[in-house]
């Protein structure tokens, strides 16, 4: 398990991580990028439990969202499984756990601002806390995705699925656009990240 978490989260934070997987019936399974989720928690049927944490996560985002997880399987453990998933009691968990590691020796200063404020209430991803997402985003690899907010009115783009919208108007805190095939309207996060379509190739 060390081995296997060591290339994916700061080296500082290996000792705690592994203190809260201290546990017989809890594994942590690395997976292929998942366009849909960064990671899950799973209740299995013999009795132990699964985390899967996307291997293409930089070494930050993959942090929170192994105590993300971390913190369902403790919420589970604790409260049993007919609380909500990201009900209070899985709130009040993830902020137990995810404290000793929001310090400079774990994560850069300029996230732990963002990462104090963002736990004062966890939502069930950090996608949708846009000033965040658009910090850590600066940790990953270069790639040739474009955010909504970056995109001019009236530009085309296409999402991982192969639908293709444009750009109609920006409402207060999310983006208009219209699905080009079917007509629908469609609002987007600032931080959502899609694919611009070159206007001579359309």
């Amino acid at each position: 398990m060390h081995i296997q978490l060591q290339d994916h989260i700061p080296s500082n934070s290996i000792a705690k991580v592994l203190k809260l997987l201290e546990d017989d019936n809890l594994t942590v399974k690395i997976k292929k990028e998942r366009r849909t989720k960064h990671g899950d928690y799973r209740p299995l049927s013999n009795g132990k439990h699964q985390i899967t944490v996307n291997s293409n996560l930089n070494r930050y985002r993959f942090l929170i969202t192994l105590i993300h997880e971390i913190a369902h399987f403790e919420a589970f453990q604790k409260y049993g499984r007919f609380i909500k998933p990201h009900g209070v009691e899985w709130k009040r968990t993830f902020q137990h756990l995810i404290l000793p590691f929001l310090n400079p020796d774990i994560f850069p200063k300029e996230l732990l601002p963002l990462l104090a404020n963002h736990f004062k209430n966890p939502k069930a991803s950090s996608d949708t806390d846009v000033q965040l997402a658009l910090a850590l985003k600066q940790f990953d690899e270069p790639n040739d995705k474009t955010f909504i907010f970056e995109i001019p009115l009236g530009q085309t783009f296409k999402l991982y699925n192969g639908k293709v919208f444009k750009m109609i108007k920006k409402r207060v805190k999310r983006y208009e656009c219209v699905e080009i095939k079917t007509g629908r309207l469609y609002l987007f996060n600032p931080n959502a990240e899609v694919e611009l379509i070159n206007e001579k190739n359309e």
